[in-house]
């Protein structure tokens, strides 16, 4: 006689469990190959463009495997400090690595129409970004942030255009908003602006204003305006695409 769950006897739902089991297994050692992949392509790419990238990272792993041998011999634990200092090395090739990826993929991406709305939208950390709040046919735009700092407002293009748009967007957005601070930045290399590459540190320096709960009720209330910006590009250029791909899949492995 069989049990039954509902309509399906035991033994079939438990075979089901475990073929779920073991698709989900084999997604995720695709998605794992998939990653290797990325960061094998995305080293191969780096490595033609960048010469001292392999020196930097035969430098980091063997300069830190040489100082584990000599705390080994000092302290007569080679057994124990070389693999820690190869482990070391090695992630600190890997670091350098994906330091050089990301510089690489900022500088290609600086002045490109997007560029801002690409970086903001891979900040690390719970933030929600709504790209081209407001914008010009010119691909000038500003996009809007949300986060524990509060409302961040970010502005790129020719700043004659955009300086009016942030003054604009940051009046509409204060009536909703009401004592939550509001930040704003303009993207580029003249003084009071900030260069692409620093944006997202500059953003995570921020200080924490609001909580959680106050950043989703900013969110439901900032939904009702409408988006007036300009149409842009989702990313900057398609190689940059890739890269952001190596640096999620880097910072999984991590």
């Amino acid at each position: 006689m069989f049990d039954y769950f509902g309509q399906y006897p035991v033994g079939m739902a438990g075979k089901q469990d475990k073929a779920a089991a073991k698709e989900a297994a084999k997604v995720r050692r695709a998605a794992s190959r998939a990653r290797r992949k990325q960061i094998f392509e995305a080293f191969k790419m780096q490595r033609r463009e960048d010469k001292a990238l392999v020196p930097m990272m035969l430098g980091a792993l063997l300069g830190v495997t040489a100082i584990a041998v000599v705390l080994g011999i000092v302290f007569n634990a080679v057994w124990m400090f070389v693999p820690l200092g190869v482990a070391l090395g090695a992630l600190l090739a890997v670091i350098i690595f994906g330091r050089r990826v990301q510089s690489n993929v900022f500088r290609k991406a600086d002045g490109q129409p997007g560029a801002g709305a690409w970086a903001l939208e891979n900040l690390r950390g719970r933030w929600r970004v709504t790209p081209a709040v407001a914008g010009t046919t010119q691909l000038d735009a500003v996009h809007r942030v949300l986060g524990r700092p509060g409302v961040v407002l970010v502005a790129e293009g020719a700043p004659q255009r955009v300086k009016p748009l942030l003054a604009q967007e940051k009046k509409r957005i204060a009536r909703v908003v009401g004592e939550t601070p509001i930040y704003d930045f303009i993207i580029g290399t003249e003084e009071g602006q900030v260069p692409l590459k620093k944006l997202q540190s500059k953003l995570m320096k921020l200080p924490r204003n609001i909580t959680a709960a106050q950043v989703d009720s900013l969110e439901t209330r900032l939904a009702a305006l409408a988006s007036r910006g300009a149409a842009l590009p989702k990313g900057p250029m398609p190689a940059g695409a890739k890269m952001r791909n190596v640096q999620r899949a880097m910072r999984r492995r991590g």
